[in-house]
Formats: structure tokens, C-alpha cells, sequence
């Protein structure tokens, strides 16, 4: 896939969890500066997206793990094999899926209309 070339200096540079974890602050921060873009939500919706994302991940994990291969994208010449069994069936890459998906609930629990627009920033960033 083509990477911009704005953003190919960032390419197998920052590591994706390092990447969701900036998304997670900068939803939080932009939470705190724009109450007024709040909205009421149940918050079990939410956990359940946290839940099933950190599922997600964690079955993308344990299949590279079941192969022994590794699970950093910044060494790709290190991994052994291709990894299509499992969750690998269904999601091409469900480590980053579940990281989508758990940011997704995280801002549904800001209940924040701009946290809500950070995720096509992720998923743009992660393509």
C-alpha cells in the first residue's frame, strides 16, 4: 500500500501501541477543552468496545506467539512465518482492528463529539 509522502518518514518508526496511546491522550485532552461537545451515552457500550478490542488484540498476539513469530511491525525481516490461522482468518490485521476498536470505546465513553472524530485519524495514520 502507498504510504503519503508527508508521512513516509514515519513509516516502521513509532511503534502502534506508542501511536493508540497518543490517540487516547489527545481524545482525553480534546474531552477537557470541548465539554461543549459532549453527548449522553451508556457507558456498558463502551466497555463492551474496550472488551472486545482488547480481545481483538490479544487473539492477533497470541496466533503470532502459537507460530513463534514476532509481533513488532518496526522489525518485519524478523518474522518467520505468515500468520494465517485463528483470527487471522477473519482479520487480515486484528491487532490493529482491536486497537481501533478499543479507541472507539474509549471515546464513546468520553462521550465527546471530537474524540469521536480522532478515530479516521488512527485508522489513517495505521494505514
Amino acid at each position: 500500500m502507498a504510504v503519503l509522502p508527508s508521512m513516509q518518514w514515519l513509516e516502521l518508526r513509532v511503534p502502534p501501541l506508542l501511536v493508540w496511546l497518543g490517540f487516547d491522550g489527545a481524545m482525553f485532552v480534546l474531552a477537557w477543552v470541548a465539554p461543549g461537545l459532549s453527548y449522553t451515552l451508556p457507558a456498558r457500550l463502551a466497555l463492551a468496545l474496550v472488551v472486545l478490542g482488547g480481545a481483538v488484540a490479544l487473539a492477533g498476539v497470541l496466533a503470532f506467539r502459537s507460530e513463534r513469530t514476532t509481533v513488532n511491525p518496526l522489525n518485519p525481516g524478523a518474522s518467520t512465518s505468515i500468520v494465517s490461522s485463528r483470527v487471522y482468518r477473519v482479520s487480515r490485521n486484528p491487532m490493529y482492528l482491536g486497537f481501533f476498536l478499543a479507541l472507539a470505546g474509549w471515546a464513546l465513553y468520553l462521550s465527546n463529539v471530537g474524540a469521536v472524530l480522532l478515530l479516521p485519524g488512527f485508522l489513517a495514520y495505521l494505514t
